[in-house]
């Protein structure tokens, strides 16, 4: 019989203006700061950040070969 484990969130949450909000309120956004604060997984907040990188609400602003480091947005 297997345990259940808790599954985090591996689909990309919709992008609503709280999450936005959330996001805006961080002083520093990374993919692990935006997945422990979302409980998401590492490779979706990836793909959430690009997304927002994409959409003009966060900026690129330090990138090296495993992490980026994005600000809001001005």
């Amino acid at each position: 019989m297997m345990s259940e484990r808790k599954a985090s969130n591996v689909l990309m949450p919709e992008i609503k203006d709280d999450l936005i909000d959330e996001i805006k309120k961080m002083k520093v956004v990374t993919p692990f700061a935006v997945a422990s604060k979302f409980d998401l997984r590492i490779s979706v907040a990836k793909d959430l950040l690009e997304e927002l990188e994409r959409k003009k609400i966060i900026e690129l602003v330090s990138r090296s070969r495993k992490t980026k480091v994005y600000k809001v947005a001005a």
